[in-house]
C-alpha cells in the first residue's frame, strides 16, 4: 500500500516536475517584466511598486491592504505610503495593463477559437458611503440591499482558462447630483463620466474588448442583463452569439405574432415606429415557467462536461420561440435547464435554428466560469479586501487583479500543454477526469519558491508598537476635534 501511495504522490506523474516548480518565482518576474512599461508615467517609473503589489496579492493569505503588502513584501520599515500613492494617485494607465492582458490572450493560438465572454456583476459590502460608487444597492453575495460598491465585470473562458479581462465601477444615479459634486471631485471621478446603467456598462465593455481584438465566439450573461431586450438586440445587430439568462416570468410567443403600428394618440403626429402584437390574430404571450408542463416541452439529459463532482448531465429542453426584443420581433431559442432535480433556469439565445442541442446546453452552462472568475479574484487575489476610496484606486486594483489572475491562468494553461500527466492516474484513482490545478494550488507553490520575509520577534514587536502608536494618534485627533466642538474659542 505504501508503494502505491508513494507512486500516486509522484510529482512527475501529475505534470509538476521539480524544474517547473523551481522556476515559478522567476516565471512571475519575467511575467511582471513584460508589463513593466505599463507603470511608467511622464515623471517616474512605478514598476517596482507594481512588483511589490503583485507579490502581495499572490503571496499573502489575508490582510492585503496597502500598508500590510508593503511591510510584508519590502520589510517592516516600509510604511506603505509609496504603495498607497502608487495605487490611489499615480496616473499610470490601468487600461494599458488590461489591454496587454487581452493581447496576450489573443496571441495564444489555442485561445483564438472557442472562447466565451462572460458578463456579470459583483458587489462588495462597504462600511460607509465615502468610497467611489458606494450606496445602498442590491448585494448578491448578501442577498439583500446593503451599503455596497458594485463592479460590472467581463471574464474570458475557454477550457482550462478563465480570468477577468475588463471591468467598470457602477456609479448609482445619485452620484451625479449637484450635491455629490464635491465628493466626486475628492475621489477623482472623471468629470466626463456620466450615469450609465449596469447594462450599458456591460455593452460598452463587450464592444471594447472586441475592438481590442480579444477572441470570443459567444457572450453569456445572467438574467439582469438577459432580460434587457435592448442588450440582446445590440448583440444580435453586432453579429454576436449570446446565451442570456432570463427570469421565469419572461414572456414569449409560441407562434409568430403579427405586429402592427400602434395608432398615434389623437392630434399627435404619428410615431416613428411603435409596434405591438395584433390583438385579434396574434397568439397570446406566455411566461416561460408555464412551458415546463407543456406537451411540446420535452426534457432529455445531455452530457455537457466532466467535473470533479461527476458528469454534468442535466435534463434540458429547447424550444423555438418569438420575443419582442426592444420593440423588434425576434425568433430565439428558449433553453430550459433542470438543476438538482427541482430547480429550473431559463435562457434566450440567438443561435441559428440548426444549432445542435449539445451546443446550446454547453453554452447554457458556461456561466459557471464567471462565478469561478469572481471567486478567484475575491478569495485568492484579494479583491474582497480592497479598502481604498478613490476611483483611480479601484481601477488600479482591477488592473493588478486581472494581472494576477492572468498569470495564474496562463501558468496553468502552459504547464498543462507542456507537462503531460500520467494517463494511468485516472484509472488508478477511479475517476474519469483528473482534477485541474486550482488558483490556490499555484499560489501555494509560488509562496514556497518566492516566500515573503518572515517576521522576527523583534520585527513583530515593532509592528505592534507602531500600530498602537497610530491608534493613539487617531484617538488624540478625535479628542482634539471633540474639544473644539465642545469648547469653541
Amino acid at each position: 500500500m505504501s508503494d502505491q501511495i508513494g507512486d500516486l504522490n509522484a510529482p512527475q506523474r501529475w505534470g509538476l516536475p521539480a524544474a517547473a516548480i523551481a522556476d515559478l518565482g522567476d516565471r512571475l518576474r519575467r511575467f511582471w517584466g513584460r508589463f513593466r512599461t505599463c507603470f511608467k508615467t511622464q515623471t517616474r517609473d512605478s514598476a517596482a511598486h507594481a512588483w511589490t503589489y503583485l507579490r502581495g496579492l499572490l503571496g499573502l493569505a489575508s490582510g492585503r491592504n496597502f500598508a500590510n503588502i508593503a511591510r510584508r513584501v519590502n520589510g517592516v520599515d516600509d510604511d506603505g505610503q509609496d504603495v498607497q500613492q502608487f495605487m490611489s494617485d499615480s496616473p499610470w494607465s490601468a487600461a494599458a495593463v488590461i489591454q496587454q492582458v487581452q493581447a496576450e490572450i489573443a496571441a495564444t493560438p489555442e485561445l483564438r477559437h472557442g472562447g466565451v465572454l462572460l458578463l456579470d456583476e459583483s458587489a462588495d459590502e462597504k462600511a460607509g458611503d465615502q468610497s467611489a460608487g458606494a450606496g445602498r444597492q442590491h448585494n448578491g453575495r448578501l442577498g439583500k440591499v446593503e451599503m455596497s460598491q458594485v463592479g460590472v465585470f467581463v471574464a474570458f473562458y475557454k477550457e482550462r482558462v478563465w480570468t477577468w479581462v475588463d471591468g467598470e465601477l457602477f456609479l448609482p444615479e445619485h452620484w451625479f447630483t449637484a450635491a455629490m459634486a464635491p465628493l466626486r471631485k475628492r475621489l477623482g471621478i472623471p468629470s466626463t463620466r456620466t450615469f450609465a446603467t449596469k447594462i450599458a456598462l456591460g455593452w460598452q465593455m463587450i464592444q471594447r474588448v472586441q475592438e481590442h481584438g480579444l477572441p470570443f465566439e459567444a457572450v453569456a450573461c445572467d438574467d439582469l442583463y438577459g432580460r434587457s431586450g435592448w442588450l440582446r438586440q445590440q448583440m444580435a445587430a453586432a453579429g454576436l452569439l449570446y446565451m442570456a439568462e432570463v427570469p421565469e416570468n419572461t414572456q414569449v410567443y409560441l407562434r409568430q405574432p403579427e405586429l402592427r403600428p400602434l395608432p398615434p394618440p389623437e392630434g399627435d403626429p404619428p410615431p416613428a415606429r411603435l409596434l405591438q402584437p395584433r390583438d385579434v390574430t396574434a397568439p397570446a404571450a406566455t411566461e416561460v415557467r408555464h412551458l415546463l408542463t407543456a406537451a411540446e416541452t420535452r426534457f432529455r439529459r445531455i452530457p455537457v462536461r466532466s467535473t470533479e463532482r461527476g458528469d454534468l448531465q442535466d435534463p434540458f429542453a429547447m424550444r423555438r420561440v418569438w420575443t419582442l426584443r426592444n420593440g423588434e420581433l425576434a425568433e430565439e431559442w428558449l433553453v430550459i435547464r433542470q438543476e438538482d432535480d427541482q430547480r429550473y433556469s431559463y435562457a434566450l439565445s440567438n443561435a441559428t435554428p440548426d444549432t445542435p442541442a449539445a451546443r446550446l446546453a454547453w453554452l447554457k452552462c458556461v456561466r459557471h466560469f464567471v462565478e469561478r472568475s469572481n471567486q478567484d479574484a475575491k478569495s485568492e487575489t484579494g479583491w474582497d479586501e480592497f479598502q481604498a476610496q478613490k476611483f483611480r484606486a479601484w481601477e488600479h486594483q482591477l488592473a493588478l487583479t486581472i494581472l494576477a489572475t492572468w498569470f495564474i491562468a496562463q501558468t496553468k494553461y502552459e504547464w498543462a500543454q507542456t507537462y503531460a500527466r500520467d494517463a494511468a492516474l485516472a484509472q488508478e484513482l477511479q475517476v474519469d477526469q483528473l482534477p485541474a490545478l486550482s488558483v490556490a494550488n499555484v499560489r501555494v507553490l509560488l509562496q514556497a519558491v518566492l516566500p515573503l520575509p518572515q517576521l522576527s520577534p523583534a520585527d513583530a514587536t515593532r509592528l505592534v508598537i507602531q500600530h498602537l502608536v497610530n491608534r493613539a494618534h487617531s484617538t488624540a485627533s478625535r479628542l482634539r476635534t471633540q474639544r473644539r466642538v465642545r469648547d469653541p474659542p
